[in-house]
């Protein structure tokens, strides 16, 4: 039986209309899209050890302690400003939870090189270092006419470690009044910016951070007070949150978990 003229037409401008269709799911699934890609860190440093054969934090005018657990930055990579991010990337990062897909705006400001970006990094982390350093030493009441700090860490960019280099200083110098190892001798992650008064604040991210600690070993990760639920959201199985929203509060939990007694949580 011979098709009806009006169904052959139909079939003709449905095949003509998928070929343009066709041709938009081909070009988004091979053009680059505006995002970036972001999954855990390998830079998970120590900061009361060494990177890179030189000691993270150098001290003199103080007395220092030696120190047996560790105080861990965690980090997160980002793919680059210039790195091509497909469909199957996105859709991948969605589906996974040690990826996280955003607008490309988002992290890198539109308009700058990457040496640009580089260099506002290294700033970021030499501010955070300098307020880590300025609310150590005043929780620890000492003068920085008198205490020197260095801190060396120069390919590690943005703010994010400032709360855990201010608890490697305290934890470094002796004479706090109080004794003992902050850690305990366990190794313990965290991430933060830090003022110099010591205001712990957020950093995003940390839901691959936690992430990255864990697979480092670290049982105890202290978090932004006002990101507990973000840091939950796909929380490792043995990995503890403890929230943090001032520098005293950090090194009043740690202590008391090393005295094994009870500690907030998110």
């Amino acid at each position: 039986m011979p098709t009806p003229p009006h169904r052959s037409r139909r079939a003709r401008t449905l095949a003509l209309c998928a070929v343009p269709v066709l041709a938009l799911l081909l070009t988004a699934a091979f053009a680059p899209l505006p995002f970036a890609v972001a999954r855990p860190g390998t830079t998970n440093v120590d900061v009361l050890g060494s990177y890179q054969n030189k000691p993270v934090i150098s001290i003199s005018g103080a007395g220092t302690r030696r120190t047996s657990g560790q105080l861990r930055m965690v980090t997160i990579l980002v793919t680059g400003p210039q790195t091509d991010i497909g469909l199957s990337d996105v859709i991948s990062g969605w589906f996974r939870t040690d990826r996280a897909v955003m607008p490309r705006e988002a992290v890198y400001p539109s308009g700058q090189t990457d040496q640009q970006i580089e260099r506002h990094n290294v700033a970021d982390m030499k501010k955070s270092q300098d307020s880590a350093t300025s609310a150590a030493l005043s929780y620890l009441h000492r003068s920085p006419k008198d205490v020197k700090v260095s801190l060396s860490l120069a390919d590690v960019g943005g703010p994010s470690a400032g709360m855990m280099f201010a608890l490697g200083v305290v934890d470094k110098i002796d004479g706090d009044g109080r004794g003992g190892d902050l850690t305990g001798g366990k190794s313990i992650s965290g991430t933060g910016t830090i003022a110099p008064d010591g205001t712990v604040g957020p950093v995003g991210g940390v839901a691959l951070k936690t992430q990255a600690a864990r697979h480092e070993g670290a049982t105890i990760f202290l978090v932004p007070k006002e990101e507990c639920s973000d840091a939950k959201a796909e929380l490792p199985k043995g990995l503890r949150l403890i929230p943090v929203t001032k520098l005293a509060d950090a090194i009043t939990s740690l202590r008391s978990l090393s005295a094994g007694q009870s500690v907030p949580h998110c």
